[in-house]
């Protein structure tokens, strides 16, 4: 009998990630009706979408990073809208509404589903891409690969030149089979800890309300997993560098106080594009777009009038 009880134990222990996912909720067309925007099937499953700011004039195109979806745009959506962008900000695949497909999540997949959209929309040229955190890399690599339809790059706090993680992040990222099953144990319950602790959710409660939200649907934990696995520990020096060699304008806007992208990286961008336009937040962290959203907009807002000047 006892032998029994702990073999029942260690089944359960080992099926445990398996049984918390099956509690989270998953993406129907009911939840759907509660979201803003539109939706389109694409070629790796359904995207979730949305215009703002003016119905006419150049496009920017918004990409979220690893963990928060496309809510997180909402003072930086406001900002470009101001200065005549048409905006268009979208979720990534596996966060806010968009299907959270299996496989592999590298640049390769977030590029497919990028592309796909803009095809759908009919998006050809004269592209504003503005990508934040893990979208920095998204932004960066589809600028390198598709340099003839770029208008501008703006990076908020980008990933892909230099990257700090915790120790449980990096042994989750670095060990297979182990680290996806205390991932999927114990990720959920850091993650809405760290959102608590955050000063940046009192600032926007919006946000801190959108990502313990994401916590609750299923597919979310595997998502941001596979993109540390595949995506973040990517550097983009020779896309940075075919970048500069293009000619295409590029804004940098880094947190000073970025636990996450260390400011260290300001000075590495600066050696493989010397003329990419550079600005500081002052005090503000990794979640600059949304606890520095008035200065971060007042940047943007001046240097795109700068550009348009000169």
């Amino acid at each position: 009998m006892i032998w029994f009880i702990i073999l029942l134990g260690l089944v359960l222990a080992i099926a445990l990630p398996v049984i918390l996912e099956a509690r989270r909720r998953p993406m129907t067309a009911a939840v759907r009706k509660t979201a803003p925007g539109k939706f389109v099937e694409l070629s790796q499953g359904v995207t979730h979408y949305q215009w703002l700011g003016p119905v006419r004039g150049p496009v920017a195109v918004l990409i979220h990073g690893l963990s928060t979806p496309s809510t997180v745009w909402k003072e930086t959506a406001q900002a470009l809208g101001d200065t005549g962008y048409r905006v268009l900000v979208y979720d990534l695949y596996g966060r806010g509404f968009s299907d959270a497909p299996d496989g592999v999540q590298d640049v390769p997949f977030f590029l497919t589903q990028l592309n796909d959209l803009l095809a759908e929309l009919a998006l050809d040229d004269d592209l504003t891409l503005v990508g934040y955190s893990m979208g920095g890399t998204i932004a960066t690599a589809f600028a390198a690969n598709e340099p003839h339809r770029m208008k501008r790059l703006i990076l908020l706090a980008p990933a892909g030149i230099a990257t700090k993680e915790s120790k449980f992040s990096e042994f989750c990222r670095t060990k297979p089979i182990i680290g996806d099953w205390v991932h999927g144990v114990l990720a959920g319950a850091r993650m809405r800890r760290a959102i608590a602790n955050d000063p940046a959710s009192a600032i926007a409660p919006d946000i801190a309300v959108s990502q313990r939200a994401e916590l609750q649907k299923r597919g979310y934990l595997r998502s941001v997993l596979s993109s540390r696995r595949n995506i973040l520990e990517v550097l983009q020096e020779q896309e940075h560098r075919s970048i500069s060699r293009n000619g295409i304008p590029v804004i940098a806007i880094w947190g000073e106080q970025d636990s996450v992208i260390p400011i260290a990286a300001l000075g590495r961008l600066a050696e493989w594009n010397r003329v990419a336009h550079q600005e500081v937040v002052a005090g503000a962290g990794h979640a600059l777009p949304y606890s520095h959203g008035a200065e971060l907009s007042t940047f943007l807002r001046a240097m795109l009038r700068s550009q348009s000047r000169s």
